[in-house]
């Protein structure tokens, strides 16, 4: 048998539409998983089961050990959260040490996977791409500012101690099994279902699920060590992505845009009730700050180094509700 390919945060979204475009390719797959994480989307998925975490070091040697290969998908996900430190151990230490572990194992070569939101970002609408400058202080948000931290500490790794590493960088990823689901995910869930008659305007990246997962097999295949490819689709403006997804599921669109002053006394208050109670506030002045910038991003150099193929961002948008109907999400 084959030595194994390492995929971290399989469970989650984008971590198992890569070990299924894995899968297709004849890898034998171990998968790292949290100690009583859902597993609903890696249940049909032969493959050797590790667990291991980002902020549990100790089990970053057993999951590494033996691989030729590893994807480090893993991360804590959250656009707010009561106390930034753990996020930020957990997606920069954890990060820069399981690194070190692969190349302490002998892996062959790791595929990083960091996010947009580690990038430069012009934000007017004017695309930006991997060479656009970017500043840790001009990056909003904890979320990003622990991905720009991670992606800096790879490519210092790659220069200073020769580690084997590429790294992708994914826009908006939508599609099926989407369980949690992400930010994204829920504003197309709550515009599906009818739940959205406002919306504050900006503009993101649109990609499939199986095209940034297509991606990184690619960037395993053919990306160059030390460099980061944006693997990303269309840009759209807010208002026009949610009329898209009104159309393919049969509502009423959003019509109100509102402006952010009115949002913010929202905000502050959601974010006060989520310290209060715990629960998950949907708007945060972290949040509103980000929108600001229009996220519009170019997969130019993917496209002509990786042989990377985005599909139109409807067929996402189309796949995603499919997929919200199906399992009893939306109904």
């Amino acid at each position: 048998m084959t030595a194994p390919t390492l995929v971290t945060g399989a469970t989650g979204f984008v971590g198992s539409a890569v070990a299924r475009t894995l899968l297709e390719r004849g890898h034998n797959l171990r998968l790292m998983v949290r100690e009583g994480s859902d597993r609903r989307n890696i249940a049909d998925i032969p493959a050797d089961l590790v667990e291991g975490d980002l902020s549990r070091p100790a089990t970053f040697a057993r999951a590494v050990a033996g691989c030729r290969y590893v994807f480090h998908i893993a991360a804590d996900y959250r656009l707010w959260v009561p106390d930034p430190a753990p996020m930020m151990a957990a997606n920069v230490e954890g990060t820069r040490l399981l690194m070190l572990a692969a190349k302490d194992a002998g892996v062959e070569r790791i595929v990083y996977c960091s996010s947009v939101a580690a990038l430069g970002l012009i934000g007017d609408g004017t695309v930006s791409d991997e060479e656009t400058p970017v500043h840790e202080h001009s990056v909003i948000g904890i979320y990003k500012k622990s991905k720009y931290r991670a992606e800096q500490e790879v490519l210092r790794l790659t220069r200073e101690q020769g580690l084997q590493a590429v790294i992708v960088n994914p826009s908006t990823p939508v599609g099926p099994r989407d369980i949690k689901p992400t930010p994204t995910g829920q504003m197309i869930l709550d515009c599906a279902a009818g739940r959205m008659p406002a919306y504050v305007d900006t503009g993101v990246n649109i990609v499939h699920v199986d095209d940034v997962a297509e991606g990184h097999a690619l960037a395993l295949e053919r990306g160059r060590i030390g460099e980061a490819y944006i693997l990303g689709g269309q840009n759209y403006l807010l208002g026009d992505l949610f009329r898209m997804v009104a159309e393919i599921a049969g509502v009423k669109p959003p019509r109100i845009s509102l402006p952010q002053e009115v949002i913010w006394p929202v905000a502050v208050a959601s974010e006060w009730l989520s310290r209060r109670f715990g629960i998950e506030p949907r708007v945060t002045r972290e949040m509103l700050a980000m929108s600001r910038k229009k996220m519009f991003f170019s997969s130019e150099k993917a496209i002509c180094e990786l042989g990377y193929h985005p599909r139109p961002a409807r067929e996402a948008v189309k796949d995603a509700i499919d997929w919200f109907r199906d399992v009893g999400m939306l109904r």
